[in-house]
């Protein structure tokens, strides 16, 4: 058995080093992050799995539930804190791992509250379609086609809806 480098391909599994997957930016208000899709470059396509670095003094995506996927973060280095459900805070330090069920228990928001950057691993599983709910601005995101964390290219869909422009299911139909 011999040495395989990082990103080779063994025994019909694949290998991908951080390093070699380009990072996308999210930059926007209080949220600043990239995020590198290690699960897709690895071939996966069930169960998502990203490394993101949240900047100092910014935050990742909006306090929010998912209804079809469940969520998970391993904290590697730096220090922060995640928000829960009902604005409950937990200290983020190496080392952790918190789990996310589906629904309104799921509930979650990652803010860096150190110097240097938040590394964390967010793995997910990558159920389509899926409903996800954005509890401060009473928002809901609607995305079929692929996962949240999925190929943005292969969603057919993917909307947002204030919780008040609920309409009546026959309105427009007659």
């Amino acid at each position: 058995m011999g040495f395989k480098p990082p990103g080779a391909h063994v025994s019909g599994m694949d290998t991908v080093h951080e390093s070699s997957v380009e990072a996308s930016r999210i930059e926007r208000g209080d949220a600043g992050f990239d995020r590198r899709q290690l699960g897709a470059a690895a071939g996966a396509s069930d169960l998502g799995c990203s490394l993101i670095e949240v900047d100092p003094g910014k935050h990742t995506y909006p306090h929010h539930y998912h209804t079809a996927n469940e969520e998970g973060f391993y904290v590697l280095d730096g220090e922060g804190e995640l928000r829960g459900p009902d604005d409950e805070v937990v200290d983020l330090v190496p080392g952790l791992y918190a789990a996310f069920p589906t629904g309104p228990d799921g509930a979650h928001q990652v803010r860096n509250t150190g110097d240097e950057p938040l590394r964390l691993l967010a793995i997910s599983t990558m159920v389509d379609p899926d409903v996800v709910v954005y509890t401060d601005s009473d928002k809901i995101g609607v995305y079929a086609g692929a996962a949240p964390g999925g190929d943005r290219d292969e969603r057919i869909v993917t909307k947002y809806f204030r919780q008040g422009d609920d309409v009546d299911y026959w309105e427009g139909e007659e």
